[in-house]
């Protein structure tokens, strides 16, 4: 699974003013990136999956493959906390052109590990493009165990999680006792190298949506096996990593993305364009990016 090693980047999705889809900016977004990018995330949760339709879902799908010069392989979010509508959502999806689902594991619910597991084992049947897991127990108020993830691994179906528990000692447990070709991807941009040192294959990144280039320094010094380069390049995103995230993601990067003139700032409810308080903290922080510090 070479094809989603290094960066994946957790596309946002444009909206104009009165919420409806800006696909102009969504190409200038695809531009940006493309470069600096190994491959697309579509609809993920940083695409407001929540509040886009399943058809808006396919539209931007169609768009992003049809929009991509690159032919970068593209993976699609299809996840939810009701497994027969996330299969309902399988089968009547065209997934041609599709790498790879991403699919976060069920959120509120707070299923046992026996249930995520018979969950993503359903998804992994059904799907007809391999699966790759998401774990964000923050989110989902529920952790899926680095026994459940290896016990998953196995299904021929799976190939990866996305992991954004934060826990290393639990992304170590997977990376010791996981299949070969099992991908271990960080869901946090900050411990994007520190996965790579333990044998994690790269990161699906919010923040690569603005700075793509400098994930493309991180992975590419991460591969060479020069951490301490990796890392000289991850710590110029510390003072713009906890901001990106104080007010709901992607209410941070939008913002950072319309001061660089990608797109406009706009969210959907329940989310917010940011406060006065948190734009001074991005534009502050972006600032030493681009002086260089």
């Amino acid at each position: 699974m070479r094809k989603f090693s290094g960066t994946g980047v957790a596309l946002v999705t444009p909206f104009h003013r009165d919420g409806s889809i800006d696909f102009a900016s969504l190409k200038r977004l695809l531009t940006h990136t493309e470069r600096n990018v190994n491959y697309f995330v579509v609809t993920g949760t940083t695409g407001e999956s929540a509040t886009l339709t399943k058809e808006e879902k396919k539209d931007v799908l169609r768009f992003v493959l049809k929009n991509n010069p690159k032919k970068l392989p593209v993976v699609y979010g299809i996840g939810g906390n009701n497994t027969a509508s996330v299969l309902d959502e399988i089968n009547t999806t065209n997934l041609s052109g599709v790498s790879a689902v991403l699919s976060v594991s069920p959120y509120y619910n707070k299923p046992s590990q026996e249930g995520i597991r018979q969950h993503f084992k359903k998804i992994a049947d059904a799907s007809p493009v391999p699966i790759i897991l998401y774990n964000v127990p923050g989110r989902t108020a529920s952790n899926l165990t680095a026994e459940t993830t290896l016990s998953l691994a196995l299904h021929k179906n799976i190939i990866g999680i996305k992991e954004a528990s934060g826990d290393i000692e639990q992304c170590m447990r997977i990376a010791r006792g996981k299949p070969k070709n099992f991908l271990l991807i960080s869901g946090d941009d900050l411990l994007n190298v520190p996965l790579y040192s333990i044998g994690g294959g790269g990161v699906i990144s919010v923040l690569a949506n603005a700075l793509p280039g400098i994930f493309k320094k991180i992975t590419e010094s991460a591969r060479a096996g020069n951490y301490l380069k990796a890392s000289i390049e991850t710590f110029k995103l510390l003072e713009i990593n906890k901001p990106m995230y104080e007010e709901g993601n992607p209410t941070g990067v939008k913002y950072l993305l319309s001061l660089m003139k990608i797109c406009k700032p706009f969210v959907r409810l329940p989310l917010v364009e940011p406060s006065a308080g948190l734009r001074k903290k991005i534009e502050k922080a972006y600032s030493q990016i681009e002086k260089g510090n």
